[in-house]
Formats: C-alpha cells, structure tokens, sequence
C-alpha cells in the first residue's frame, strides 16, 4: 500500500512537469523549478514513511536550500515575465516591414572620416490581409542583444532572453498594405533603448490607420541590423567621452536649479548653458535623422511596396525621451511637419529661442516635485497653435515603452505605481486623440474629453497666449 503511494505521488509530480512542458514549453528561467521538481521526486523515491525524520545539520540544510529554491523559482519569472501586449482597438491589423536608408550625412560618431549616417527603419501600417501570414516575434534580434548587453553588462548571454519568442505581438511582417491612403508619422525612440520596444504604442496607433516610420538612430539606439546583416549597437565609447565633455554645462544647470534665484534669472542660465551641451547635439543629430527619413519618402511613395499609400500632405513626427525632444527639433526645422508629440523628453535646444507655430502635445510622466524641469523653460512660449501640457499621473520615465510590461517589478523597472496597461492605455488615446484632431482633422476628435474620462491624466490646453 505504501509503496503504491510512493508510486502514486511519483506519477502526479511527473504528470505536472510534462503538463508544463507541453503547454508552456522549456524556460531557462524555470531551471530552479526543474530542479526542484528532480529533488521532489527523488525524496518521494526515498522516503521511508514509517520512519520519524529527525532534525539533523544536513537535513535542515537542504531544507534552507528548499526554501531558497522556492524563493528564487518564484523571483526569475516575475522578473523575466511572459506578458501579453494590449489588443489593437482600430480597425485596421497592423504589418510591419524593414527599409534601410543611406544619408549624405557625415556620421559623427565613427573614427572614420569617410563614413556616411545610414538608418534602419521599421514601417508599422495598416492592414485588412493577414491570412496565412505568421505573427512577428517579439523584438528584432539586434535589439535584444543589445539590451541584454546593457542590463547585464556583457555577463549573460543573447539566449537568456529567448522568452521573448513566447511573446504575442499582434503585428504581421509582411502583410499587403491596405489600399487606402493614410498618414505618416516618423517616431524617434528613447536614446540608448531598444528602438523597436514600443510595440504597445505603435501597434495601437497603426491600427487607426497611420503609417509608422520607426526609426533606429544607429550607435544611440541598442541595436540595429543592417541588410548586408552586419549588426550595429550602442557606441558606449561615445556616450562616455561626451558625458566627460558636458560636466559643466549641466552643473551650472544644476546649480541654476538650486539656488534661489527667479524663473526668468534660472531660464538665462539654463538657456546658454544648453547651446553646447552634448545631448542638445545629439537631438540635433537625431532631428537630421528624421528629416533624412522626410526627403526618401516620396521615393517611398512613387514606387515599391508603399506606392501611393501615403498621404505626403498629412505628416507629423513623435518621439520618447529624447526621441521626443527630437520630435519637437524636427517640428521647428522642416515645414513638411504638421504636428508634434513629445512624449516625457526634454526639448533641448532651439525651442528656447523661438516658438512652436504647430499643434504640438507634451506628455510629461509623473516627476517628483524636486526634479529639474528643463521643460518648463522650453516650453515658456509654448505655440501660436494649439499647444497640450498633459502628464499621466503615478507614471515613471519607462511607462510609455513595453518595459513595464517586460519587468513587472516598480523598482527595478523604474516605473510608476500606475497600473502597466491602464498607463499605455491613457497614452495611446491621447496621441491617437491629438493626431485623428489635427493630422486627420476628424471633426469628432476630442483631445479635451481625456481630461474627464481618465483621473490619473492632468491637461492642460493652450491656443496662442490663452488658456482653453
């Protein structure tokens, strides 16, 4: 009988391990509980059940090992998680294609002289046939090594993100464009990110009808993989000899900050110490990215896959961090630009010279009451147009990418304590609102009517000097 019992235990302990394996397949994040799983079994096979276990060292001992293995068995998946990315609402599907871009740009962050900016960009866009076609895996291969890169600082290797591939994106690589006409919005990603992680955002925009240029801002971006399958990443080299270069423009700007001195005594400072600072350069640099994109479109347009599905009279731009600075750059500098989003970056540069004279959207996360707010110097004469001061309250720096997605954990994501979906949710509206009112010019568009349907959302409106 004993043994029968044994024999029973046994076969349900295996029973769950190949339900797992069948259903959830092999995780390397789950080695502790296959561990586990192995020293269970093996205990079962011999335990003497008659037999008063008493409390030895070596038993205790593996005990503690027990516990701990239970601890960490339960802390790798919740850090490593397989998340679900929010459903499209539009009413389109959404495809995705890769387009390499070769500039007359001098590139300014190799050694060699000789050597010309090239860009990768991802195309999002709208789509009615998806039959047959495969769903795209989570992240192109150049980002996540890039990224694991970054977070682990060279230790762990490529495959330890390979959970990724469990991910269901609900973007179709390849699928026929819908044969409609549609706007275009070119989208700068966060400086030193992987530039396709905003599938939560972008997805949802293209699936109201707007086509996407996602652009990889090669060697400020985490990786990007060129057609010749060369793969470019982060130049940290770079970034070191730069932030070397900008101590004292941001201390003086720092110190502005601290000292008792007024708003418009604080904005002189900010204001010259800005013009040479290295990341008022680099979105500079990124603006000239975005405009390269501008000047290939109609070649886009004339001939190929996108043939005459872009609406060249309707193009904005948009950005995250410093993608959204860049955003509002590139607003400033070329007239082909409707409108703009800026979504929590800093707007260095020449904005504190001049005014926007577009329809412009700031998105502003929820910073604590001590941080020092650039923007609210570069935002003084704010636009002739309509100009949207919003923020998503209870909301941290990485809560408008899928990173709250990736790492569910508030302190080591840096997120906000706002809900991951609801905070992507809010955002998506938002930009979706600002473009159907003044890309589209939808007469049912009603950026204002946010303010009321979400609390955590404050908003502001502004037309030339006053306040809607």
């Amino acid at each position: 009988m004993k043994k029968f019992a044994k024999k029973y235990l046994i076969s349900i302990v295996c029973f769950i391990g190949l339900l797992h394996l069948v259903i959830d397949g092999w995780r390397w994040q789950m080695f502790l509980v296959y561990f586990l799983l192995v020293i269970t079994l093996w205990r079962i096979y011999k335990i003497n059940i008659e037999e008063k276990p008493r409390p030895t060292f070596i038993r205790v001992f593996g005990y503690a090992i027990v516990m701990l293995t239970i601890v960490l068995m339960w802390f790798l998946p919740v850090l490593l998680a397989v998340f679900s990315l929010p459903e499209p609402t539009g009413n389109y599907e959404v495809g995705s294609k890769w387009m390499h871009i070769k500039t007359d740009h001098e590139e300014q962050i190799t050694q060699d002289s000789s050597d010309k900016r090239e860009l990768m960009v991802k195309v999002w866009y709208p789509t009615n046939d998806i039959s047959g076609i495969r769903r795209e895996p989570y992240i192109d291969e150049a980002n996540r090594i890039g990224f694991i890169n970054k977070y682990s600082m060279g230790v762990l290797p490529p495959f330890t993100i390979n959970y990724l591939d469990r991910i269901k994106t609900h973007v179709y690589p390849g699928a026929p464009i819908s044969e409609e006409t549609f706007p275009v919005l070119i989208f700068s990603p966060g400086y030193g990110s992987m530039s396709t992680g905003y599938y939560a955002l972008l997805t949802e925009i293209a699936s109201h009808g707007y086509i996407i240029v996602n652009v990889t801002h090669t060697y400020e971006s985490l990786g990007a993989t060129f057609p010749n399958g060369e793969k470019m990443f982060f130049d940290y080299t770079y970034q070191s000899k730069g932030d070397a270069t900008s101590l004292e423009d941001i201390m003086s700007i720092k110190d502005a900050f601290e000292k008792d001195i007024s708003f418009y005594e604080r904005h002189n400072i900010i204001r010259e110490a800005s013009k040479d600072y290295f990341v008022t350069k680099i979105v500079d640099r990124w603006s000239n990215d975005l405009i390269s994109v501008l000047d290939i479109l109609d070649d886009y347009n004339n001939k190929g896959f996108f043939q005459n599905r872009m609406d060249l009279n309707k193009i904005a731009v948009f950005g995250h961090s410093r993608g959204g600075g860049a955003a509002g750059q590139t607003m400033l500098k070329d007239t082909r630009i409707k409108a703009a989003v800026n979504i929590d970056g800093v707007q260095w540069g020449q904005i504190m010279d001049t005014i926007f004279q577009k329809p412009f959207l700031f998105i502003s996360a929820d910073w604590p009451a001590e941080h020092e707010d650039i923007n609210s110097h570069a935002y003084i004469n704010k636009s002739t147009d309509y100009f949207y001061e919003t923020k998503l309250l209870k909301s941290g720096h990485p809560n408008f990418m899928d990173i709250p997605l990736m790492i569910p954990i508030e302190s080591i994501a840096g997120t906000g304590a706002i809900d991951a979906k609801l905070g992507l949710k809010i955002t998506n509206e938002l930009v979706v609102e600002f473009f159907n009112k003044h890309i589209k010019n939808d007469p049912n568009a009603d950026v204002s009517m946010l303010k009321n349907k979400y609390e955590l959302l404050e908003m502001n409106i502004y037309k030339g000097d006053s306040i809607k």
